[in-house]
């Protein structure tokens, strides 16, 4: 597999490398790496149904299924088992882990949804947290949620800025935020106004303030999985890499 993008930077559509199905056995993430894996659980669904000349209508529950089945597939390659041989539990506030119990790896994860899209990072040497948002995707009233749930420096940031530019920059905003406290495993209740990131759309995103420690200890990057998607990553900790996959379905002969 290609490296993909590195360091605190925008991994854009090209830098996602293909890989099919059937997974070989996967490397773990080295120290300080991590990697990405994006899915359009539509078309894993959908390819085999086009094989057999029909067609299909990704139900939710199906979806919810699917992204299941496909994290325990992609844990399942980075331990050397079967994905029903994966065992996950759950933290106090919800954050998904490896049952320590049967697995001695340490693999952290996150996931995050969006439609049928699915973003998956992984990291063998600290917690991790995602998001992915749908570019087009408009707040109702973007200031006054920045008002109610952001600090207050962020909500000075967005109310300064010119009306045309503040849907995307809260976006951008919210989806870091997201990824920030997913990595701390705490819960998304009353944590977002604890941490302030830079709004700066000229600048890579990063965590300038942060309650419960120093903000250098965390990084942040922007990923762009499709031209109409924008994800995001946070670990707490030194990332020397990123390596992006987009997991596709293996072409099905047709006779």
């Amino acid at each position: 597999m290609n490296d993909g993008n590195t360091g605190p930077c925008l991994a854009d559509v090209q830098d996602f490398v293909p890989c099919t199905t059937p997974l070989p056995t996967l490397e773990a993430p080295l120290a300080g790496e991590v990697h990405l894996w994006f899915l359009d659980l539509g078309d894993l669904a959908g390819s085999l149904w086009n094989a057999l000349g029909g067609s299909v209508v990704v139900a939710t529950g199906q979806l919810r299924f699917a992204r299941r089945f496909y994290l325990r597939l992609l844990l399942g390659a980075y331990l050397g088992l079967p994905g029903k041989s994966v065992q996950i539990n759950r933290k106090q506030r919800g954050k998904p882990v490896l049952d320590a119990s049967v697995h001695d790896s340490e693999i952290h994860f996150s996931m995050a949804k969006s439609e049928d899209k699915l973003l998956i990072g992984f990291s063998s040497t600290s917690h991790i947290g995602v998001d992915l948002e749908p570019v087009g995707r408009r707040a109702h009233d973007a200031l006054g949620v920045a008002r109610r749930y952001f600090s207050p420096a962020e909500s000075r940031a967005l109310a300064a800025m010119p009306a045309s530019d503040i849907d995307a920059a809260f976006l951008r905003l919210w989806a870091c935020k997201e990824a920030v406290v997913k990595a701390s495993g705490l819960g998304i209740a009353n944590q977002f106004a604890r941490f302030t990131v830079n709004t700066d759309p000229s600048h890579p995103p990063r965590v300038v303030d942060f309650e419960d420690g120093p903000a250098r200890d965390w990084m942040l990057a922007l990923v762009r999985p499709e031209s109409q998607f924008l994800g995001a990553v946070a670990i707490r900790g030194e990332v020397t890499g990123i390596r992006a996959y987009r997991l596709l379905a293996a072409e099905l002969p047709v006779d």
